[in-house]
């Protein structure tokens, strides 16, 4: 696979391995978003040793780890009975060089033997320190990562000079693959989402239906099955899990429409939505200016793109695909897929104010984020409260171009938002996938501003 992007995580690693003394760094986040093509990048022109655990009895383990330490340094394997001795071993040769050493899919050697956070604590402390070697730690399992490295019970608690949560790219990064004109990479960008194996598997010289139709409705196609697989990498019971997940995705996204669509009652839904908010699998949303742990607006949504795309359209419709994935894409996602499109065009626009405050195209904020009041939403708030300012901005995913409907909408629903004093600073934004009526931006002041899809591309490239 390609390597794209990555370069504050390179940094990072870069900036560790370069700096006096050992380092032990830990580095984790879900399947499939490159932690591995990343540490082979980062090892490529480095002295190391590079090994890929898997699910098999700890002897199988810890002799084939063995045999790539003694490979390394062109020696005999030893004859080692357990982990602790591995560690000696490798420690006693990196008295002799400075490596990076990399253990990936740990979670696979913890599954084993619960034991090994305390040799690699041990090791840490008293074999690696005084070198200036690496070992990086790295997994997929979020659950393992977190409770057994980065625990506050973990013996490695406290240990590590460095980790990276690993996190699928924006849709500023992931332009860089999808090499459609812009209106269909953001299309893609709401199927695929920003998981670099799942962005690289698309032929963007075929239509988007095509890629559709091939890697994601072909039973035989590896994204027909892959959320199934990921759920059960974490979970032992996926089913309610993946019931949930079908649930926001299909538009049901308080917990009282949740608890109502899958039939799980409040107190135990809690639960589910905690460990699949700690597994990365669905976001819990607050407007932009109420307090995130006490709001009692909350609503939730699938946290990846591609997710929300099979739990939206293949999940519910898995014996029609079977029998014919075409009139599936035909009568089923084609109609639907703008109104699917318009929320992830929604997390662009974001995206694109971001960059217009780094870059001087908006005032500064502080805050930016999705507003919602009983009925009335608004799609993109920004709060500047040293200044007493706020950016309103709607996006619009739509075939007509926007006119003055959307603006003077948009003026009464800024009369909603409670933040600020009387006098405060209004400043407007609208973008727009079909541009606007003649005529518009020449009836408004200053203190609009208007996007088409084409500008928000100029926005979201490097400049």
């Amino acid at each position: 696979m390609t390597f794209y992007d990555r370069e504050a995580e390179l940094d990072t690693l870069s900036d560790a391995v370069e700096s006096p003394g050992a380092d032990f760094v830990v580095v984790y986040g879900r399947r499939r978003v490159g932690k591995t093509e990343l540490l082979k990048e980062f090892c490529a022109n480095r002295p190391h040793i590079y090994f890929l655990a898997a699910q098999e009895a700890e002897h199988r383990q810890r002799e084939k780890f063995l045999d790539q330490v003694a490979d390394y340094f062109d020696e005999r394997v030893p004859r080692i009975d357990g982990w602790d001795e591995a560690f000696e071993y490798l420690g006693e040769q990196l008295q002799r060089e400075d490596l990076v050493v990399v253990i990936d899919e740990f979670p696979y050697l913890v599954a084993e033997n619960d034991s090994l956070p305390s040799y690699v604590q041990g090791f840490v402390d008293q074999e690696l320190d005084g070198t200036d070697s690496m070992i990086v730690l790295c997994g997929s399992s979020v659950s393992t990562m977190e409770s057994e490295i980065l625990g506050h019970e973990s013996p490695l608690y406290g240990r590590r000079t460095a980790q990276l949560d690993v996190t699928p790219f924006s849709f500023q990064q992931a332009r860089e693959v999808i090499s459609y004109d812009i209106q269909d990479a953001i299309r893609s960008y709401a199927v695929t989402g920003g998981t670099p194996m799942y962005l690289t598997l698309f032929d963007y010289t075929q239509s988007l239906a095509a890629n559709i139709q091939s890697h994601v409705l072909s039973p035989s196609a590896v994204l027909y099955n892959e959320p199934e697989f990921l759920l059960r990498t974490e979970l032992r019971n996926p089913a309610r899990y993946m019931s949930i997940l079908e649930a926001v995705a299909l538009g049901h996204t308080t917990p009282n429409e949740i608890s109502g669509a899958t039939g799980i009652d409040s107190g135990p839904l809690s639960k589910y939505l905690q460990t699949l908010r700690r597994l990365r699998l669905i976001e819990r949303d607050v407007p932009v200016m109420a307090s995130g742990k006490k709001s009692k607006r909350s609503r939730y949504r699938v946290a990846d793109e591609f997710l929300r795309f099979w739990f939206r359209y293949v999940e519910p419709n898995r014996s029609s695909i079977e029998e014919a994935p075409e009139i599936v894409y035909d009568g089923t996602i084609e109609p639907d897929l703008p109104t699917h499109v318009a929320t992830t065009f929604e997390d662009v626009c974001q995206e694109a104010v971001w960059e217009g405050i780094r870059r001087g195209t908006f005032d500064p904020y502080s805050e930016v984020g999705r507003w919602w009041y009983g009925e009335e939403e608004i799609d993109i708030v920004g709060l500047a409260p040293n200044d007493d300012r706020v950016l309103l901005a709607e996006c619009k995913w739509t075939t007509d171009p926007v006119g003055e409907d959307l603006v003077e909408s948009l003026r009464a629903k800024a009369e909603h938002v409670r933040w600020g004093p009387p006098d405060r600073d209004e400043q407007f934004a609208l973008f727009s996938k079909s541009g606007f009526v003649d005529g518009l931006e020449a009836q408004l002041d200053d203190s609009w501003s208007l996007f088409t899809v084409a500008d928000i591309d100029d926005l979201l490239t490097p400049s």
